[in-house]
């Protein structure tokens, strides 16, 4: 079978990627690569780095993770080195690695994404963006997330300055994801990400204070999974463009279930912290899995429980 996966204007070799903010800038598990024969990054059908802002970020205050009964919270703030850091010292290794970079970008306006953009549209290596407006962990993170105008406003702001391929990450705390995932698709989006954490919050009851630094943070791993696969069924009859499936995603099984609900791609997330290997164990998995359906066309997956 022809594992490509086309989500608007990018081409990706499988649909197997791994999510932002949980896999660093890959450097770090270059050694784990070399232990397990099988596991190779340029395997992979596309790799996002952590997200990067206009300047550098110092994030929250700690304590910035806590782990719940079925995942963790993060409260990171977006802390990074800025995009011109990102440019010179990231991308040179990234790019060395043979899979597809999707560089997940965040700002606080229309131009400053669009100025992001622009410095990134020419950089070897990088082959699409993915605007995160869905970041519950900073100060006004999900403003473009929210108002489906603003998201409209921002999506095609940002493809009148960039020729790359848009992909658009959305925030499940909303009350209709599907308005926004059709404002993202009006604006020029060639796919969307869904989702991004669900804002959450953990007390330690005998201090009376929150467990994290910032108060509250964004919920992942495991629990969040059957509101994700909600939320990709939603927007699958919503839109016309692709979805990118992200959300407690650890197993071949679970990917399935994306798949079958309407994902062309899915992004692994919080498994990258307890198992690195996750995405290189589901990619072998994927063959096995596919022949359930007795078709060599990728296509007569995606969306199937809508048929």
């Amino acid at each position: 079978m022809n594992w490509e996966v086309a989500l608007g204007r990018l081409r990706l070799p499988n649909p197997i990627l791994t999510a932002s903010g949980t896999f660093g800038y890959a450097k770090n598990v270059s050694e784990l690569e070399s232990e397990r024969g099988h596991f190779a990054l340029k395997n992979l059908g596309g790799i996002l780095p952590k997200t990067i802002t206009r300047l550098p970020r110092k994030g929250n205050p700690p304590p910035r993770t806590c782990e719940t009964a079925a995942g963790m919270l993060n409260a990171i703030g977006l802390d990074n080195d800025g995009i011109e850091e990102f440019v010179s010292q990231k991308m040179p290794y990234l790019r060395s690695i043979g899979c597809p970079i999707i560089v997940s970008i965040a700002g606080r306006t229309v131009e400053e994404y669009a100025e992001m953009a622009v410095m990134l549209q020419d950089v070897p290596g990088v082959a699409a963006l993915e605007l995160n407006i869905s970041c519950p962990n900073v100060a006004h993170g999900t403003d473009f997330g929210k108002n489906p105008q603003e998201c409209e406003k921002l999506v095609s702001g940002v493809r009148e300055k960039c020729d790359l391929p848009l992909i658009t990450k959305l925030t499940p705390n909303v009350s209709d994801i599907t308005i926004m995932a059709r404002a993202a698709e009006n604006g020029g989006s060639d796919a969307v990400s869904l989702i991004n954490t669900v804002l959450g919050m953990a007390i330690d009851w005998r201090r009376c204070q929150p467990r994290l630094g910032n108060g509250m943070g964004g919920l992942s791993g495991p629990a969040i999974k059957p509101i994700a696969l909600r939320m990709v069924f939603q927007v699958a009859q919503a839109v016309r463009i692709p979805i990118v499936g992200i959300g407690g995603i650890e197993t071949i099984d679970d990917c399935m279930e994306f798949f079958v609900a309407g994902a062309s791609a899915v992004q692994i997330g919080t498994a990258n912290f307890y198992r690195p290997t996750a995405a290189a164990d589901i990619l072998a998995a994927l063959p096995e899995a596919i022949a359930h359906f007795q078709t060599n066309r990728w296509t007569d997956i995606i969306g199937r429980l809508h048929r």
